[in-house]
């Protein structure tokens, strides 16, 4: 496979505070793609977290160090690329705001010019390399949820459905109300654990409805909170991020 681009794209990854911690396996499984696409790919080193937390709890001027963090380090790069519907949609939908709030123009000049190159993975792959198809085998029944801030806010659409479907040898089956939230939300699930409990086990038996091996998310919390539930039901499905499906190759199946 090879980006439709005629120069290859220098990209920085934007591993994500909770990735770098809980699951490092997605972040390098990104590269790993990204690298087969034709792509130079960096991993700055003084990144961290986007904020998002901070803000969704009510602590904006907690997060706006991290704003400024943000663009110092990734104001050089052509593209920022993440494994997170959820933290790119945070950059889009607050970071401007933030700066704003900081009454700091030149941050928001600095933030409105960096946000417009931080996409999603999926988005990346499809709309800057024009690519669907990217040499990935992975031979299992599959289903994919949706999660809230990568449909609602970073706006991903179908994306990571038409990357799954281009994998050779891979069954893709619908999840019954695909849209429904399972219930993660952040800080929902600590605050309200029996609701978010209910919202997980309705998720759970969805997906055992689809007779799927594998549940797949481009989030990993989301993932976390359904996979603990069905972890407890014993359902016998594995929970994978979209990045390490398409990571996989015929040599190396997951």
């Amino acid at each position: 496979m090879s980006p439709a681009t005629s120069t290859r794209p220098k990209v920085a990854l934007f591993a994500t505070c909770y990735n770098d911690t809980v699951w490092p396996g997605t972040p390098i499984a990104t590269v790993k793609v990204l690298e087969r696409l034709g792509c130079e790919v960096v991993f700055p080193e003084a990144q961290t977290c986007c904020g998002q937390i901070f803000t969704n709890t009510g602590y904006a001027d907690e997060a706006i160090p991290l704003v400024r963090g943000f663009v110092d380090t990734f104001g050089g790069y052509d593209y920022v690329v993440a494994p997170s519907g959820s933290c790119v949609g945070a950059i889009r939908e607050q970071h401007h705001d933030l700066a704003e709030r900081a009454g700091d123009a030149a941050l928001v000049r600095r933030v409105d010019t960096v946000v417009p190159k931080v996409y999603d993975i999926s988005e990346f792959i499809i709309d800057v390399l024009g690519v669907t198809d990217v040499g990935a085998y992975f031979p299992h029944r599959v289903t994919f949820h949706p999660t809230c801030h990568s449909i609602r806010v970073a706006h991903v659409g179908d994306r990571p459905q038409r990357l799954l479907q281009s994998v050779r040898g891979l069954t893709f089956v619908e999840l019954p109300q695909a849209t429904e939230c399972c219930g993660f939300g952040g800080t929902f699930s600590v605050k309200n654990p029996d609701v978010s409990i209910s919202m997980a086990s309705d998720k759970a038996r969805h997906v055992r409805e689809t007779g799927a091996e594998v549940l797949v998310a481009g989030d990993n919390m989301c993932l976390m909170n359904i996979g603990g539930v069905l972890r407890r039901q014993r359902a016998g499905v594995r929970i994978m991020h979209l990045a390490e499906i398409l990571a996989s190759t015929e040599e190396d199946p997951a």
